[in-house]
């Protein structure tokens, strides 16, 4: 392999499952895997904005993006185009799986919202992770996501938060 080869940055491509069914998919740069953790940074992938009253996702905003292969949650932090950190986006999902360039996650409906200053943290989406029947149809993935949420809601709200991403 040749020096550039080495220093090119490798692309895969997030394909986030809901339902059984691809939610989005998009490119991103791999920037780090160490076989339990996988971070890759990708451009907002929405179209337009989306304003969720406590932060508004938007053209420029980047995310760098946490995935475990043994836990159940992604992290991204979330920059606005001119670097300023916005906060950290949660996601409660099934652990990742990272294979022929695509790194596939479910998301499993809970979220977490950790502003930047770390003063707000917000419990997002209970009603429709309750809704989705998940308890019922998969009792041990309904327990490990809402386990998932309850450790993130901690680290987030009495610190170590920013130590789990290092």
């Amino acid at each position: 392999m040749s020096a550039n080869s080495l220093d090119a940055p490798r692309t895969v491509e997030v394909v986030l499952v809901k339902s059984g069914r691809t939610k989005i998919r998009y490119p991103a740069e791999l920037l780090a895997d160490d076989g339990t953790r996988v971070t890759v940074r990708a451009p907002w992938a929405g179209e337009g904005v989306r304003d969720f009253g406590f932060v508004r996702f938007e053209p420029g905003d980047v995310f760098t993006e946490y995935y475990w292969r043994d836990r159940w949650y992604a992290v991204k932090e979330v920059r606005d185009a001119q670097g300023v950190r916005k906060g950290w986006y949660c996601d409660i999902t099934r652990p990742a799986a990272l294979s022929g360039g695509e790194l596939v996650v479910e998301d499993l409906d809970l979220d977490l919202w950790r502003s930047a200053d770390g003063t707000d943290v917000l419990r997002l989406d209970e009603d429709e992770f309750a809704a989705s029947g998940l308890a019922t149809t998969d009792p041990r993935a309904a327990t490990a996501a809402q386990n998932a949420l309850d450790t993130l809601e901690l680290l987030a709200r009495e610190g170590d938060f920013e130590a789990l991403l290092g």
